[in-house]
Order: C-alpha cells, then structure tokens, then sequence
C-alpha cells in the first residue's frame, strides 16, 4: 500500500501538480490573497513525503559514508524550513528533488522490455513422435528423451541430438554465424534455431530452464541484476557536504543566537544545483545523440562511455553488413570464361533455397548474368544443387558433394578451396558433365568504415577484441583486413560474457558492441553494451 502511495507521489502528474501549488504559494500573497493554508503544504506533502523515505532508507539501507546522502541534506533541509515556518523554501528544495528524480528515471533503462523480446523467441511448442504417431505439444511439456520431429521452417524448441536426417539450421541467434551450419546424426542442435531445409528427428537432451535459450535469457537476466547503480555526483559530494553544513549552521545558530539563520544555512547548502544539473545535462546529451540517430538508454552508459578503454566487437552484422556476397570467381585451367562460369551457377542455383545459392543468383542479377532454364533440379541438404542446363549435367556444392557423385578433385583444386577456407570465405565447386569447370566463393561484406574505426581507437589507446562465433579461420582472416588487435573465436553467448568478465576482472572498462539475440547477454554484462 504505502508503496503504490510513494509511486503515485513521484509520478509526473502529481509532481507537476505539487509545482503549482507551489507556484501559487508564491504569487497569491503578492496579489493580496491569503488563504487559510499555505498551498506549499501540498507541495511538501507531494515530494516531501517520498524525499523523507529515500533519507531514511538509505541511512538503514546503506554502509558506511553512503549513508550520508543528497537526499539526507535537502531532507534537513526541507524540515527545518517547516519548523521556521518557511513553507515555500520547503517545498522548493523537495519539488527540485522530484524533478532531478524525474529526469533520472527518463533515462533509466528499460531492460524489462528487451527481455520480453527475448522471451517471446522461445518456441512454444514442439512435435513430439509416439509409438501412435505424432502429437504437438507445448514446449513445457517435453521432456529428457522424448524424440522430437522437425520439419523445415520450424524453430527447434528443446537441445537435442539428431538421430535420423540431414539438415542446414541457422543457429545466429546463439552463434552469430552468417551461414546456416549443416547437421547429421549424432550433430547437437540448440533450442531457438531454425531448421531450414530438412525434416530431422531430435532426442531432447536439455529441455525447459536447462535448454541453452533459457540460459542465454538467465544470463540476461543475472548481467541486469548484477549491474549496481553508478553513485551520483550529489550522493558523494553529500558525504562531506552534510558534516559540514550542520557545523557551520551549529556555529551560526551559536554566534547570532538566530535560528533562522542557521535554517538558512542548512537550505542554501542543499546541492539542488547538484541534483538538477546531472540529470539536465544527460538529458541534453541524450537529445542532441538522438538527432544523430544514437539512442542513449541511461545516463549511466553515456558518463560510463568517457571511461571506456576496451572495446569488444561481434564480426556478423557489426564489423560486416551480415549478408552474403560473390567475392571471386575462379575458372580452374580456363575450362570457361567467369561470365559463363557465373551464369551456369546462378542458372543451377535458380530453384536453390540455400543462402549461397540465392546470393549467387542475386549476385548474378545484379551483373545481369544469362539466367538458363534448368531441368532435373535436385537438391541434397546441406552439400549442394544438381540440374541440367541444354542437356548438360551441372554439379554445384562442397567438395564432398562432388566427391559423393564420383567426381575426384585435383590437387590444385583443393589448394584453392583450401586458401579460400583461409580467408573466411565460402567455396561453391562447380562441375560440368563430371569436370570441375570453377569455383565461385562467397564472403560476408565489411563495413567500409570498420578499418577506420578501429584504426581511430587503436591510435587512441583503446584496446580493440573481436569476440565471434565464427570459426578462427574466419575470424583471423577478418583481424587482418580491420587491424583488430585481440581475437577469440568459436564462442558461444556466455563465453562471450566469460572473455567480457575476464577483462573487467584486470580493472578494464569494457564496452561491447553487436547485434542480434546472441550478443544480448554480452552487451548487459558489459561496462557499456552498443547494439
């Protein structure tokens, strides 16, 4: 009860309303009405009431010098006006309180709702497989053991391992990965990834709190809650202002014998100007980065921000667009121009739902590559295409699907799918009538702006750490094109939080720096999180 009364008090409306009477309390006397109470009464009991609990509370609450508070002054402060009878000074030192805590809570961080966010990922349901068939049921009903059916375009609701199929599954929302990763028997898969192509049967291995979506919104949840809030300014020039405006106003009650010139003492040090200008300032600083298209959420990040001296990157979609695209074509000993190498691919490719496969078609659009009609499409999850183009068979995928229909590659063909793999990128072998004719490789792009920005905080003493869920190949390859000092690889979400806590551990202000679901507990852990 008392609880909703104090966050009714330090609701707006109520505050502004207290800031009338106020207002009134000022002018009505100067115009010749007077009335039987002071309107001030009102302000006071408005912001008054809730001032009085915050000192109180934190001299309970609080160890040490923290209990000596701005609050605990302009507290004082407000009482000793009442006592004097001052009833305007009284409700002015706890109306400019109010405020201050208003324009606090305007850019406080409203971590609840990026939680639900979270939350809602989680799948729902899942289709559990019987002895009499098939039966949907919800996701809290599964259990360890129980064998799941997942068909494509559906989200794998509990961790499992594969017992029977072949699939790709897009698991970024716990890597980051920008390529769907392919899965056979015995492979794990994760509770919240997408099963893209093939329909696989799953054994749950962790189900409900234990499965890693849980964990990563429990991680979440424990980097909010572990977070303390940064010490105000007025709150730590209060632990010696307080000590000092008692004694100067003892000593002025005891050399003038006036009362009222003590009060007056205690009112004019309240730190009001303290208490105001913190949260002005952030706010004014938060309004003129919003015109840049930054949204700051707290003042606590943006003072944090100034103290930052490591800085953590995600790769997929923070240093690189996030999207896939044609970076080389290769004609292996000149079998086919690149032209015609590009526009057999994309013809093959046309009916593939694969990410490769629709940004070689979408690449080869754009160059406005011939697009053939294709016969016989087929496609084997997660290793490639075939189709026949003006009766020629046409073979694109991985060297094991090549190898799978009998086709053997040469010795300088595996050292350049073995150079490309170096560098991050994705290979897509292409064969004609059973010869390798090329190879067409695909990379995520880099933001033009990535080496510049690193180069800038590298030159600023600003230790720059590449956290991903890419394998190290990938991930060494894109350290040398930005000039990212430190890099770890193979990550999953809480090994970023681990790498994170290992570096606030030595004493550095980390800020983080990603995007997607899988950088969520990352960026709450942090010192400052940048999505």
């Amino acid at each position: 009860m008392f609880k909703k009364l104090l966050d009714l008090l330090n609701s707006i409306p109520l505050t502004l309303v207290g800031g009338v009477f106020l207002i009134l309390s000022l002018v009505l006397p100067r115009i010749g009405v007077n009335l039987p109470i002071d309107p001030a009464w009102i302000t006071v009991f408005i912001s008054g009431i809730p001032l009085l609990y915050l000192a109180v509370k934190r001299v309970i609450v609080n160890k040490g010098i923290s209990k000596i508070s701005s609050a605990l002054l302009i507290t004082v402060a407000m009482i000793a006006a009442i006592i004097i009878g001052d009833l305007f000074a009284a409700g002015e030192v706890a109306f400019i309180m109010a405020i201050g805590g208003i324009l606090e809570d305007l850019t406080t961080d409203r971590a609840k709702k990026g939680l639900k966010s979270l939350i809602s990922l989680a799948p729902t349901e899942g289709r559990i497989v019987t002895e009499n068939g098939e039966k949907t049921i919800k996701a809290t009903e599964i259990k360890k053991g129980d064998i799941l059916r997942i068909l494509p375009g559906e989200k794998i609701p509990v961790d499992g391992i594969i017992i029977k199929g072949e699939t790709s599954i897009d698991q970024s929302i716990m890597t980051g990965e920008s390529l769907p990763v392919n899965k056979s028997v015995g492979e794990t898969v994760f509770c919240g990834t997408l099963n893209q192509y093939g329909s696989i049967d799953i054994k749950a291995t962790n189900v409900g709190k234990d499965s890693s979506l849980e964990k990563l919104i429990n991680l979440v949840r424990e980097a909010e809650n572990k977070k303390a809030p940064m010490a105000r300014i007025a709150d730590k020039t209060a632990s010696w202002l307080v000590p000092v405006a008692f004694l100067i106003a003892i000593i002025t009650g005891i050399i003038t014998k006036d009362i009222i010139r003590a009060v007056t003492v205690l009112v004019v040090f309240c730190p009001c100007a303290l208490v105001l200008a913190t949260p002005t300032a952030v706010m004014a600083a938060i309004g003129q980065a919003t015109k840049q298209g930054v949204i700051i959420k707290s003042g606590e990040a943006l003072e944090k921000m100034g103290k930052v001296d490591t800085i953590c990157f995600d790769k997929t979609g923070t240093l690189t667009k996030g999207r896939l695209t044609v970076c080389d074509i290769i004609s292996i000993n000149n079998a086919v121009s690149n032209e015609e190498l590009l526009s057999i691919t994309a013809s093959a490719e046309s009916k593939s739902e694969h990410p490769l496969g629709k940004a070689i078609f979408n690449y080869a659009k754009e160059k406005n590559a011939i697009i053939s009609e294709t016969n016989d499409f087929k496609m084997t999850v997660g290793k490639g295409v075939s189709a026949k183009i003006y009766n020629n068979l046409i073979l694109c995928g991985s060297d094991s699907f090549l190898k799978d229909n009998g086709i053997k590659l040469k010795q300088d063909t595996e050292n350049i799918i073995k150079d490309l793999r170096t560098q991050g990128k994705a290979s897509v072998i292409v064969a004609k009538d059973n010869t390798v004719i090329g190879i067409i490789a695909l990379s995520d792009i880099i933001k033009k702006e990535a080496k510049g920005t690193v180069s800038k905080l590298n030159s600023a003493n600003i230790k720059t750490v590449l956290l991903t869920g890419d394998n190290k190949l990938t991930a060494d390859y894109f350290v040398q094109k930005t000039g990212i000092s430190e890099v770890y690889s193979d990550l999953l979400p809480e090994q970023k939080v681990e790498k994170i806590n290992e570096l606030m551990q030595k004493n550095q202000t980390v800020c983080m720096i990603g995007d997607g679901v899988n950088d969520a507990p990352a960026l709450k852990t942090a010192d400052v999180g940048i999505a």
